[in-house]
């Protein structure tokens, strides 16, 4: 399990920013995971392809939340992904003011290639949601939405 958490801006403004840049795919999209999702917004039991070079990968959403300080949504594998698991992006708008973005992963290795570098994986999971956080901290800011 990978569980990474950044604060990425303050108050409603941000927090809104934040949410439709994680729940509209445009988080992804600024990774460059070229995403098509069936539905503009992440919502339980669509589905979403995302490609990195040549890898594709097919994901289903299995909840969304909407919540007045908290909105988020957690997508699973499908068959053909490189790992087996679920992945959630929650944007919380807390007490204090501050917007944090909180990625947790459970997977392991699907394919042959991720089961043959398995201890790295994590490593690389963690990188992956500090360039998402990174993302969406410029979001929340009121910039595009990249890296």
């Amino acid at each position: 399990m990978v569980r990474y958490r950044a604060r990425v801006g303050r108050g409603q403004d941000a927090f809104e920013r934040a949410a439709s840049t994680v729940l509209e795919w445009r988080m992804h999209a600024a990774l460059r995971l070229r995403p098509q999702p069936e539905r503009p917004w992440a919502e339980p039991g669509s589905r979403v392809s995302l490609s990195l070079g040549p890898i594709r990968a097919q994901c289903a959403v299995v909840w969304a939340l909407e919540e007045p300080r908290r909105r988020g949504f957690a997508y699973g594998t499908l068959p053909g992904h490189p790992e087996r698991g679920e992945e959630s992006f929650l944007i919380e708008w807390d007490e204090q003011d501050e917007v944090w973005l909180t990625i947790t992963v459970f997977s392991v290795g699907a394919a042959w290639y991720t089961r043959a570098v398995g201890p790295l994986v994590p490593w690389f999971q963690r990188l992956y949601a500090m360039c998402c956080a990174a993302v969406v901290r410029r979001a929340a800011r009121g910039g595009r939405a990249v890296v």
